[in-house]
């Protein structure tokens, strides 16, 4: 096997070029079967076949490598119309869990790294995320909303366990009243309960728990380091019993793969305590299309094509489209569909209510040594 380069910067291999080099260089524990270069890069490598017979070998392990960098800004703001939070922490680049359609995959590209086996295998964590986030808190012009804690990628991925970084963003909140949501996929989230319940008794905090899937092999395929589905909905439960909101995230929706599930994923996470549901449309944009075609081919090679084509046939003929709001839900009439079981099924099982706002007026900024306290008036 060698390493072959294109020039073009734009230029992509067929995935039936390389499905024989995917086949024997796929990476267990991994989500993607490849590291393509990204798209800011020069040079396009790939695999292929030289003729010497060396594409038989196996490629070597994958480790996790895990590195530190400092934080300019550790609170980051938005204004996306369909996005329902304008500000987001996460204290991890990169996320293990290897979610093949993770949308935060090309964000790697920024580094000069690959949103393929890079993304979930070069790291970073923010040293100095604490004391970045007390000085942001402590600003005189801030406002005080809802943060939403690991939209990115996962706060609680399984380097979270050794650096606990997004327990310490969650005692700083706690310690200063902060409201704060939570989405994850792991199920570490438990170990936070003695932070997450009394904040939760203040009407400070809100989790969600995304579930793609009850079926544990697509699930070992699909998001090979997370938690098993069933893992997730015990996760749902124990969120649930300690007062705390919780709301299942069907994310994403894949037609021809697991839409199917739609009613059976609502129907469980109903009757193991979950009070709100909501769902994403499989989003491709940038790197992650060639990498999750790919993905398609090594894994369900006989539903490849139907998951593309109706893929398209919801974006208006192409595999991506960025507008607002149509990025999430897409259109047609299996978008449709798709809305109509998902706004029936909550219905049924009592996920549709409205979800309370967080409170904002407890909120007591961190004062820095010789600064001046907040007056009650």
């Amino acid at each position: 096997m060698r390493i072959g380069q294109k020039l073009s910067p734009k230029g992509r291999v067929s995935l039936i070029d390389t499905k024989a080099a995917a086949e024997r260089f796929s990476q267990r524990g991994r989500g993607a079967i490849s590291n393509q270069t990204g798209r800011y890069e020069k040079e396009t490598r790939f695999a292929f076949d030289d003729g010497w017979d060396t594409i038989e070998q196996d490629a070597a392990r994958i480790e996790t490598l895990v590195m530190p960098e400092t934080a300019r800004t550790v609170i980051t703001f938005n204004r996306s119309p369909d996005i329902p939070f304008d500000r987001t922490i996460n204290p991890y680049r990169g996320c293990e869990h290897g979610c093949i359609y993770c949308f935060a995959r090309p964000t790697h590209s920024w580094q000069g790294l690959s949103a393929g086996l890079d993304f979930e295998s070069r790291l970073f964590y923010k040293t100095n995320a604490l004391r970045q986030l007390e000085w942001e808190l402590s600003r005189p012009g801030y406002v005080c909303r809802p943060i939403a804690l690991g939209m990115n990628t996962d706060a609680f991925q399984p380097i979270e366990r050794t650096h606990t970084l997004t327990r310490q963003i969650l005692e700083m909140l706690a310690a200063h009243d902060h409201p704060v949501t939570v989405l994850t996929k792991s199920a570490l989230i438990q170990r936070d309960i003695d932070l997450l319940a009394p904040m939760a008794a203040k009407g400070l905090v809100r989790a969600g728990v995304s579930i793609t899937t009850l079926d544990r092999t697509l699930c070992r395929k699909m998001e090979p380091r997370a938690a098993t589905p069933q893992r997730r909905l015990e996760t749902v439960r124990a969120l649930s019993e300690a007062g705390i909101p919780v709301t299942v995230m069907t994310a994403p929706i894949i037609p021809a793969l697991n839409d199917h599930e739609i009613e059976t994923l609502l129907e469980a996470a109903a009757a193991h305590g979950a009070t709100g549901a909501g769902y994403v449309l499989l989003r491709l944009p940038y790197e992650i299309k060639d990498l999750f075609h790919e993905w398609l081919v090594q894994h369900v090679p006989d539903r490849a094509a139907k998951v593309i084509n109706t893929l398209r046939e919801m974006r208006g003929g192409k595999d991506y489209d960025a507008r607002w709001r149509d990025r999430m839900r897409g259109y047609g009439p299996v978008a449709e569909l798709i809305a109509k079981r998902f706004a029936r099924a909550i219905r049924r099982h009592g996920l549709d209510k409205p979800r309370p706002s967080l409170r904002t007026d407890l909120f007591a900024p961190p004062v820095k040594p010789g600064g001046q306290l907040k007056l009650d008036l």
